[in-house]
């Protein structure tokens, strides 16, 4: 069974940056999107940055644009974020997601809907 395992959280000041990382284990799976979202105290989870695959199409929330960059390392089977520019409003537990299913519809990437295969979170925290 796939399993996601995201790290790279950690604690920064306002405009600092870092690096989340999410790995996939348990073998291989088609994936159509892959995705990462977050979720603050109190707050629905909601998308931040997502990618296509193949073609590696992303697709970013308006509140990270410019800030926030998606990428994916195919040998290393992982899918990376990086923050730069962070700020207060950035911080939340953040989820790496998968579609495996193609449930995932076009124009609704950022959506929760349609991701099947789910991360713990790791925590990003901007004072």
């Amino acid at each position: 069974q796939v399993q996601l395992v995201e790290s790279g959280g950690g604690s920064v000041q306002a405009g600092g940056s870092l690096r989340l990382s999410c790995a996939a284990s348990g073998g291989s799976h088609i994936t159509y999107y892959m995705g990462w979202f977050r979720q603050a105290p109190g707050k629905e989870r909601e998308g931040v940055a997502v990618i296509a695959t193949p073609g590696d199409r992303s697709n970013y929330a308006d509140s990270v644009k410019g800030r926030f960059t998606i990428s994916r390392d195919r040998t290393k089977n992982t899918l990376l974020l990086q923050l730069n520019s962070l700020r207060p409003e950035d911080t939340g537990m953040y989820y790496c997601a998968h579609d495996s299913l193609g449930r995932v519809r076009y124009g609704a990437e950022l959506a929760r809907t349609g991701y099947n295969i789910w991360g713990q979170g790791t925590q990003v925290t901007v004072s």
